[in-house]
């Protein structure tokens, strides 16, 4: 009988001493875990990102930049020879690929300009009626180079002459080696005489930085924020033209109108692709990975726009000037 209790008490034991033991063991990986994440927030709070919040923003009223802090001879490097980006033009027109553009009639407006400025692979043909045929300049990130240039029917054998501009970053635009973007776009532009290639220069590319934190206080990459064609294009039309009209760029505040805005396709060219907004509002938000920071960059051009001789239409924007 005094063997059964022992065995009982024994395993009463056990059973109380357990439950202590389990109890112990999950609070010190609870600990540990709750260490661990504190640890990763204040290091990823304190490795020099800085976090974006665009609502907050406020560009500056009074500042004007230099947008020819590097002049036009030195900013654009020829893809071939030795010519220099010296054309000026007194009007210009950005043609953004906004569908926005889509029914709007605007082409013969858009080919009586003096100087039309379009984007990446934005195509003309089938297009004519809204967006023209005519372009001067075309403004094409390095992301879009092969999109470009096995189109070259549609972006490099037009009968008018064209100035190609090609922006991206030094390591990507200014390599020599064969199989380079560089390499890639004298060999396919050496054919055509009617279109000059020029690459935006390694202290051009730091201006344009320059100039985004200059004007919303914010480290391009420790913001985590990539800048967009339509600012390298903005940038470039400041250095090329006394006045400049921008159709189908939406205003800053266009997608945050819950009711006023239509789903749109981002290009005009892809019906089917990503809703516009939406696209807008996803890079603006987002703090993991880079983005585009596109409503920043349009606050950003409003305010251009208040002490240089722009504007915007379709849709219209409104502004003081």
């Amino acid at each position: 009988m005094s063997r059964k209790k022992d065995l009982h008490r024994k395993r009463n034991v056990s059973w109380n001493k357990d439950p202590g033991g389990t109890l112990g063991q999950q609070t010190a990986i609870f600990l540990l875990l709750f260490t661990l994440v504190t640890f990763l927030i204040l290091y990823s709070s304190n490795n020099g990102n800085e976090n974006f919040q665009f609502q907050s923003l406020k560009v500056k009223s009074q500042h004007k930049p230099n947008f020819r802090k590097v002049d036009a001879k030195n900013g654009y490097l020829p893809v071939q020879g030795n010519k220099s980006l010296h054309t000026h033009c007194q009007r210009c027109v950005v043609i953004t690929s906004s569908s926005h553009l889509i029914g709007s009639h605007l082409g013969p407006t858009i080919d009586e300009s003096e100087c039309t400025i379009r984007m990446n692979d934005a195509p003309t043909t089938a297009y004519e009626p809204d967006v023209g045929s005519k372009t001067t300049f075309r403004v094409v990130a390095h992301s879009s180079v092969y999109r470009v240039l096995r189109r070259p029917q549609e972006f490099l054998n037009k009968s008018q002459e064209t100035t190609l501009v090609f922006w991206g970053p030094t390591n990507k635009m200014q390599k020599e080696s064969k199989g380079s973007l560089l390499h890639i776009i004298r060999h396919a532009t050496a054919a055509f005489t009617n279109v000059a290639a020029f690459v935006v220069s390694p202290g051009k590319m730091k201006s344009f930085d320059e100039l985004f934190r200059g004007e919303t206080g914010k480290d391009r990459e420790k913001s985590r924020s990539w800048l967009s064609t339509g600012w390298f294009t903005m940038g470039i039309a400041m250095d090329l033209c006394d006045q400049i009209h921008v159709y189908g760029m939406v205003p800053p505040n266009y997608c945050s109108r819950r009711m006023a805005f239509r789903k749109l396709a981002y290009h005009y060219y892809e019906p089917k692709g990503p809703d516009e907004c939406t696209t807008y509002l996803q890079n603006e938000r987002s703090r993991r990975g880079s983005h585009h920071r596109f409503i920043t960059e349009k606050l950003v051009f409003a305010h251009w726009a208040s002490i240089y001789n722009i504007t915007f239409s379709h849709p219209r924007w409104f502004q003081d000037h």
